[in-house]
């Protein structure tokens, strides 16, 4: 009887052809006719570009570790539940380049609601629109930012997530 499904040479051979593949396609010196002070340029407003993407999710960062600031200090039930995420927001603020204390430098954000559920609610709303953010910037940023914007972006993602959760388990 006749063996069917892939074998373990045609596994290692279709490998082997795909990573020649990718090793050939990126032998290229970049577009033909590309001047050397056009690369240059190129690679300078790249730089640009990064230093100001990095900057405007370090905004982000600070304003977010603002909010959180005034939910834990407006709603101290709601302080402990809140506070391993704004430790992990203000990690992300200093893995960006931010200051650990920028929350004075951003601006005030919106008084949090008066209920601490509507007030985490709102929390996770915020949390979410900064990851949408970031996650629509990685199209734009380079490999070492697009892994850490996405890494960050994950992480509000299950941020939003535990606030929402949060909410319906926080007494009113």
């Amino acid at each position: 009887m006749r063996r069917t499904g892939t074998t373990r040479r045609s596994a290692l051979t279709a490998t082997g052809a795909f990573a020649l593949g990718a090793v050939l396609t990126g032998c290229g010196d970049g577009p033909e006719g590309a001047s050397a002070s056009g690369g240059t340029d190129a690679r300078a407003a790249s730089l640009r570009a990064g230093k100001a993407l990095r900057a405007a999710a370090a905004r982000d960062s600070a304003a977010l570790l603002a909010r959180y600031d005034q939910v834990a200090t407006a709603h101290p039930v709601a302080e402990a539940g809140i506070a391993p995420m704004r430790e992990t927001v203000r990690e992300h603020l200093k893995a960006l380049g931010g200051a650990a204390r920028a929350s004075a430098a951003s601006p005030a954000p919106t008084a949090p609601a008066s209920d601490p559920r509507a007030a985490l609610r709102e929390l996770a709303g915020e949390e979410r629109r900064v990851a949408d953010g970031r996650a629509a910037a990685l199209l734009t940023a380079d490999p070492e930012l697009a892994r850490l914007l996405a890494s960050v972006a994950a992480a509000g993602a299950a941020h939003a997530y535990l606030l929402t959760e949060l909410a319906k388990e926080t007494a009113a």
